[in-house]
């Protein structure tokens, strides 16, 4: 298969199950065309909490070519919780090492990345949650990005 057709039929498996939310799970990505992400371009993301009775983990997910020059992504991670206001950090996103080369599960040459946020499972209350994603390194926009997103699960008892 070569390369194009890799990458179709992995981009149309990723958007089947970008979206989802069953068992538990949320997860969604912007897409960024031309395979760079501009500061400018700030993806939001809404997920809604029903069930106040379970622990949570927040994923960072990052999807990118070879190509990308960078062992990590830094990002203006915002977070805006039922009935408050936006919380912002500084996230460093650590997609590689020396010694290992990329750390997230590649094919040919596009790499996804699942990186958790919460140290520990947290609890969430109950509502709509907001959530905003933008790229902060110096490289304005950041080449080799296809898509960045969130991705919300419950933590297993």
């Amino acid at each position: 298969m070569d390369l194009a057709k890799t990458f179709l039929v992995a981009g149309l498996a990723f958007m089947l199950l970008s979206s989802c939310q069953s068992n538990g799970v949320f997860e969604k990505a912007a897409f960024f065309q031309k395979h760079e992400w501009a500061a400018s371009n700030q993806p939001e993301f809404q997920f809604a909490v029903t069930d106040t009775n379970v622990l949570y983990h927040i994923y960072a997910v990052v999807r990118h070519e070879d190509a990308y020059r960078y062992n990590n992504l830094w990002v203006h991670f915002s977070t805006q919780s039922p009935g408050d206001s936006a919380k912002k950090q500084l996230i460093n996103l650590r997609l590689a090492d020396n010694r290992r080369g990329w750390l997230g599960t590649g094919m040919d040459d596009v790499f996804d990345h699942r990186i958790r946020l919460t140290q520990a499972p947290i609890q969430l209350k109950s509502g709509t949650y907001k959530f905003t994603l933008q790229q902060a390194m110096r490289e304005d926009p950041l080449p080799y990005i296809l898509n960045a997103g969130i991705r919300v699960e419950k933590v297993a008892k």
